[in-house]
């Protein structure tokens, strides 16, 4: 009759892998999978391209948007969120500037919501007393129930050189995440 001698195990051994290594790497194989799918469902990764977002977000940058963010609430003025641009795999990283329902107008850079100035802290200051150089004008559009206006931040480039524009709610991807 043999004898089986049960050895200890190391405590640096149970400490890293446990006392059975097979359940451990399978039980660390599953989270692996589990976080994986998580992340790739709710955050989406981004690089900004271009100078439309800027001062706020610099070309180059790399971000995170949070494809979860509109399940169950719904986008707010000032969000930078994430839109797939029609038959493209290019997302747009813009800002909201007007909700459903409201009325917009631009009138030589200043943006009217419902006929009153909206503040945007996020763009350049006037520099030597000197209002943002560009003067865009865009005559008034009401907005339907499930559309946004859409703008970067950069509005010292020619209009004809910037995207923005109403964008229909069922193209949003996500909410750009706090740095």
């Amino acid at each position: 009759m043999s004898q089986f001698i049960d050895t200890p195990v190391p405590w640096w051994q149970v400490m890293a892998i446990g006392r059975n290594p097979r359940t451990t790497l399978v039980r660390l194989a599953i989270t692996l999978v589990l976080v994986f799918v998580g992340f790739r469902m709710s955050i989406q990764p981004i690089r900004v391209q271009g100078i439309s977002m800027q001062p706020t977000y610099r070309d180059g940058q790399r971000r995170f948007l949070n494809k979860l963010a509109y399940r169950f609430a719904t986008p707010q003025r000032r969000d930078v969120i994430g839109i797939q641009e029609a038959g493209k795999q290019v997302l747009l990283l813009k800002r909201v500037i007007a909700l459903p329902g409201e009325r917009l107008r631009i009138v030589q850079g200043t943006v009217l919501i419902n006929g009153e100035p909206l503040e945007e802290p996020y763009l350049l200051p006037p520099t030597n007393g000197v209002q943002n150089p560009a003067r865009w004008n865009i005559e008034e559009v009401r907005l339907q129930e499930d559309e946004l206006y859409v703008i970067g931040d950069n509005r010292s480039m020619r209009q004809g050189d910037h995207y923005f524009g109403i964008v229909n709610e069922n193209r949003i991807v996500g909410r750009l995440m706090n740095p």
